[in-house]
């Protein structure tokens, strides 16, 4: 097994005070911290303070960073800033820690000299090796003259001096695209630190991708896992520290953050070969979605749920919770007092509380999410019942992990008592996709923890206009596409992800799609069961008929049904969509014929289409007269 390694997180990563970043690296589980300048300048205390709070909390202080501004400069500010480092090295001593990050300079009266920036940084070493302290040495991806790792390591080198290392940071190396693979040549005595850092990719100069954009590894575009794998291969057994700039990041609760930071340095680690992770899960889909609702509301949604097709066919053995179920789609309401389920209709009125997966291996499965620093949910037992462990998603929804039974019961059979066989319905048959709203800061944090710990990828981000702004949607699928889950953010409240997270109070699912075998079949049994489908323009229309070689009888049906169409180069997609239940949840009912996508072409006019119908759309249009 691979030797443990220190895990770090810089304080820039983290919102608030110093202390209150203090505790939450500690309260995450991280060894060790990067405190940043700014942090300790803003902080009322002294150096010395800051050193016994990390300790207090069991903390390192591992580096002070950044020291700015120091080589190849001209005679008249190569004295001072030697007089800088010689106050910084005290600052050193009292924080505990014997490392200070010296970034490459990017002032522009810096001189492009090689020799003269060896010279300097050398000197600086020798004063820090005097006290006992070390000097290590960072390109910036956009420093004047030293940009990339090799440049920086070429320095040291010629340097020469022990107390004189690289920082290699994964941000600065990845973003100019330099070769990162020869790092694994480097002497492993001289890499100091290593920071790492992912970003998505962005058409932006390397100084605003940094600061504003940067994530954790695991949640961006870039291979910070091939960066860890070469620093690895040179034999690096130092810390691995989180080094983010990002404006989000500096808007969410930093326990939040720092348990986010976690997950990702496990996961990371992981992938590049270091401590290993239980192995991913087999997904096999959608077992179940458990909606939390009262007696009221459950009753209206069953009312809806019928319409749909969908029969009730059992009642828990011990609890107040029904089973409906249609095709291989099971869906349960639950009634039970002080439970999971009425914790979470307390806070968000009749909502979906939690989905159950169909995985091969539930321990395996809460070994992994347990490593990955995931909370875990277990649920009072009846006597007889089955034992259904659940993982927390970041918003604190419940994934239920459902295992095979070796005797081949399932387990409605275990906790029901069963009324009837699953309904033939209106022609649904399994759960297709589910759909969630997320507050904008948080995509980051769900996409880390989807596939990390259940394996899904992210597919490319969408960005979908709706009537009253921008809604950005980045779908998670599982490999062999049981599993999909686009995630959808905005930045506008009068969006419909925007008034939804209002309505609902926080991240939820909002939008549940069905699969059926012959979907106007299925379209002609809703209506004939009273249910109502989202009216599309007919201008839709006139432009398909554009775009896409159909006949115009086909045209016409698809008018008259209000279905939606889509095709790429792996088949085609048909679907429509239900009015909505409670101002809140809706449903849509999909055909694919080799299809792999969520119909993104067609977003905006559901998004139009919904604005205009029902009580969400008629506020809409009040609210906007009104101003």
């Amino acid at each position: 097994m691979a030797k443990p390694r220190l895990r770090s997180i810089a304080t820039v990563s983290l919102a608030g005070t110093l202390p209150e970043k203090l505790e939450a690296a500690a309260g995450a589980g991280f060894d060790g911290i990067e405190i940043f300048e700014n942090d300790l300048l803003t902080f009322a205390g002294s150096p010395a303070e800051v050193r016994r709070l990390a300790e207090d909390l069991g903390l390192k202080i591992l580096m002070l960073q950044p020291f700015r501004d120091f080589e190849a400069m001209p005679e008249s500010a190569r004295s001072r800033n030697f007089e800088r480092a010689e106050r910084k090295f005290d600052v050193m001593h009292a924080l505990g820690t014997d490392l200070l990050l010296v970034c490459s300079n990017v002032h522009g009266a810096a001189i492009d000299d090689r020799a003269r920036a060896a010279g300097d940084l050398g000197e600086m070493a020798e004063r820090a090796r005097r006290q006992g302290l070390r000097i290590g040495y960072e390109a910036l991806a956009w420093g004047r003259h030293v940009r990339h790792w090799q440049d920086a390591w070429k320095v040291v080198e010629m340097a020469d001096h022990e107390a004189l290392g690289l920082v290699l940071d994964s941000f600065h190396a990845l973003a100019l695209g330099d070769d990162i693979g020869a790092i694994a040549r480097l002497p492993a005595a001289k890499i100091f630190f290593v920071q790492l850092a992912d970003a998505p990719l962005l058409a932006s100069d390397p100084l605003s991708w940094s600061r504003h954009h940067r994530n954790f590894p695991g949640q961006g575009d870039l291979d910070v896992v091939g960066f860890m794998r070469a620093v690895f291969a040179a034999g690096y057994e130092g810390p691995l520290s989180l080094e983010i700039f990002n404006d989000a990041f500096r808007a969410t609760a930093p326990q939040l953050t720092a348990r986010d930071g976690m997950r990702s340095l496990v996961f990371v680690e992981a992938e590049a070969g270091g401590r290993p992770l239980p192995a991913l899960p087999t997904l096999s889909g959608v077992e179940f979605v458990e909606f939390a609702v009262d007696d009221q509301s459950g009753a209206a949604l069953a009312d809806f749920l019928g319409r749909l097709g969908f029969a009730q066919t059992g009642h828990h053995r011990s609890k107040a919770v029904d089973l409906y179920r249609q095709g291989r789609i099971t869906l349960i309401l639950n009634r039970e007092p002080d439970s999971a389920a009425s914790y979470h209709f307390e806070l968000h009125g009749p909502s979906v509380c939690a989905i159950g997966l169909g995985i091969d291996d539930t321990e395996r499965a809460i070994a992994r999410a347990k490593a990955l620093a995931c909370s875990i949910w277990e649920e009072r037992v009846g006597e007889g019942e089955r034992h259904i462990p659940a993982v927390r998603a970041p918003d604190g929804m419940l994934i239920h992990l459902v295992a095979p039974d070796p005797a081949g019961r399932t387990i409605w059979e275990d906790d029901f008592r069963l009324t009837g066989a699953p309904a033939a319905g209106i022609g649904l048959i399994s759960v297709d996709h589910v759909a969630q709203a997320l507050p904008y800061e948080r995509l980051d944090a769900f996409v880390l923890f989807w596939r990390a710990a259940f394996g899904l990828e992210p597919q490319p981000l969408w960005e979908i206009p709706d009537p009253y702004g921008l809604i950005r949607s980045r779908a998670m699928t599982s490999s062999k596409g049981t599993l999909r889950l686009p995630l959808n953010v905005s930045e506008s409240r009068q969006t419909a992800t925007g008034r939804f997270l209002s309505a609902y109070a926080g991240a939820g699912i909002h939008h549940l799609a069905f699969a059926a075998a012959d979907i106007r079949q299925t379209l002609a049994a809703l209506r004939a069961a009273g249910a109502r489908t989202l009216e599309i323009p007919a201008n839709y229309y006139d432009d398909l008929a554009a775009r896409f070689d159909l006949a115009a009888a086909e045209i016409e049906e698809l008018r008259g049904a209000n279905l939606l169409y889509d095709r790429d180069e792996s088949g085609v997609f048909l679907h429509a969509y239900t009015a909505s239940f409670a101002d809140r949840l809706f449903f849509e009912v999909v055909e694919r014929r080799g299809y792999q996508g969520f119909g993104a072409a067609n977003a905006a006019v559901r998004l139009a289409a919904q604005a205009r119908e029902g009580p969400t759309g008629e506020r809409q249009r009040v609210a906007f007269a009104i101003r």
